[in-house]
Formats: structure tokens, C-alpha cells, sequence
């Protein structure tokens, strides 16, 4: 073969290796993807139609499954842990401790008999050292009745003029109407006037219009008042009487009553409102 054969089979044949190279690079290409497409199939529907989803954690690997029956989703667990719900008060800033209800003691209802504190017996309270002004509990019998106030006449005599508000009397001494709030008792001069109850000389005076007087505070809210007295009297204002107690004397002291000549002008008050001085002996005795 001559020169010009030679240089016309050598281009012949290097422009069909460049062919032949590319073929065989296409079939090599062909023949990878063929395998990566066995090796990663394409997921086929589920039967109703729905397509099986490949799960995903949150770590962004696909998770294989090895059973070859149809396929399920596996959701992976929260990295976070959940946290059990608690009813939570609101945190005020400060330590807060639990308070409980005292509870309360046990009482014995039984009427007269006194409350000890529990685990205590009497014998254990009659030995404890009580304060002075402590006192013991006591049954309603042990509790002292309150006496009736026991009263006396202050002065035996003849009542001379009665009680009278509601209406008026006529007055000698005056000669005038007027009312009474009292009992006049004559009797000599000098006679001794008493304590009509038991009480306290609330005052001692001069009256204008009575004389010498002289007022006892009694209990139960009485008071009784001795007018038309010698001045000299047998008492100091606060003393404390009992019934029957000297007072004074019986005198002509009062200006609108001197008219009856000697006398005692006796009344009684009760709360501070005028009573009959013969209803309030009468019913005291």
C-alpha cells in the first residue's frame, strides 16, 4: 500500500474510533443507571390508591424496612421528652408553706360540767398553777341566786299625803294644785328615819323646796330619797348601808310643806322614773 492509502485507511480509522469510544460511554451509562434503578424501585400504589410514603425521621434518613408485606409509615419518636401535666399554684415570689386547719377541741355539752383540754383529766387542772385571775368554770347550781332586795319602812307614822302624777292635789301649804311624787309620814320631831334598803349615800343636800335631803342609790336600779329632815343627819355621802341603817331625824324643813308641821317626805325611783312608795314597800315586803 502506497503512501496516500496508508495516510487515507489511518483517517478513516481515527475518525470512527471517536465513535466508537462515545458508543461505548452511552452503553456504560445505560448500563449504570439500569442497576441503580434495580437497586432503588419505585414505590408502587397501595391498593384503595393511596401512595405508601416513605418515612422520614427527624434525623433525615429514610428508615428501611425488611418485611416484605406492604409497606407502613413509622413516625419517629419527639427528641424532646413530654412532661407530665401538674396543677401548678402561681409562683408568688416567696416560699409558701401548706396550711392547716386547727382542729377544733373536743366540748362536753353536757349542761355543769366544765371543758378540759384534751388529754387533760381534773385531777391534772386542780394541779396546774392558774393565774389569779383565772376563774374556774361553775355548773349553773354552783352560780349564787341573786337575793330580792329587802326592804323596811323608814319611818312608822300616818301617811298624810299619797303619791300622786297623774293628777293633782291640793296643796295646804301652798293652797294650790299640784302633783305629788312622793309620801308624807308625820310624825314628832326627832323620831329616827331609816334606810329603807340596803345601798350607797348618793348625795346630801339642802333642797329649796324640801328641806334637808338625803338620797340612797339602791341595787336593781331603785333609788329612795328622805326630804323634810333635821338638818343634822346620821350620814356622809358614799357610805354603805343596809336596811333599816339610821338616816336622819324627822324635821320641818320643807318650805312647801310646812304646813303639815313635822314630817317625812319619802320617795322612790326606779331606772329614774317616779313609783307609789306604798306599792314599792308593799311589793318589796
Amino acid at each position: 500500500m502506497n503512501e496516500r492509502g496508508k495516510r487515507q485507511a489511518s483517517s478513516l480509522f481515527g475518525g470512527m474510533g471517536f465513535y466508537i469510544a462515545l458508543l461505548v460511554c452511552v452503553l456504560a451509562a445505560g448500563v449504570v443507571g439500569y442497576f441503580a434503578l434495580l437497586n432503588n424501585p419505585t414505590d408502587e400504589p397501595e391498593p384503595g390508591g393511596a401512595a405508601a410514603s416513605t418515612p422520614v425521621p427527624s434525623g433525615g434518613q429514610a428508615v428501611g424496612s425488611t418485611d416484605p408485606g406492604p409497606s407502613q409509615s413509622v413516625t419517629a419518636p419527639d427528641d424532646t421528652p413530654s412532661l407530665p401535666v401538674m396543677d401548678r399554684q402561681p409562683d408568688t415570689g416567696r416560699d409558701t408553706e401548706p396550711v392547716s386547719t386547727p382542729r377544733e377541741p373536743e366540748t362536753d355539752d353536757t349542761p355543769g360540767t366544765a371543758t378540759l383540754p384534751l388529754g387533760l383529766t381534773p385531777e391534772d387542772v386542780q394541779s396546774l398553777d392558774l393565774p389569779g385571775d383565772t376563774v374556774p368554770a361553775m355548773s349553773p347550781s354552783d352560780i349564787p341566786a341573786e337575793e330580792p332586795l329587802m326592804v323596811t319602812a323608814p319611818l312608822a307614822g300616818e301617811t298624810v299625803a299619797v303619791f300622786s302624777v297623774d293628777q293633782l292635789t291640793y296643796n295646804a301649804t301652798l293652797d294650790d294644785w299640784r302633783t305629788h311624787d312622793g309620801i308624807d309620814i308625820q310624825a314628832e320631831a326627832g323620831t329616827p328615819v331609816v334606810s329603807a334598803a340596803a345601798g350607797t349615800v348618793l348625795s346630801i343636800r339642802q333642797d329649796s323646796r324640801l328641806g334637808t335631803t338625803v338620797v340612797v342609790e339602791h341595787a336593781d336600779g331603785y333609788a329612795t330619797t328622805y326630804a323634810s329632815l333635821q338638818p343634822e343627819v346620821s350620814v356622809l355621802a358614799g357610805d354603805e348601808l343596809e336596811a333599816g341603817a339610821p338616816i336622819g331625824t324627822v324635821g320641818n324643813t320643807s318650805i312647801t310643806e310646812a304646813g303639815l308641821g313635822a314630817h317625812l317626805h319619802f320617795s322612790v325611783t326606779k331606772d329614774g322614773a317616779f313609783i307609789d312608795p306604798a306599792q314599792f314597800l308593799g311589793e318589796q315586803n
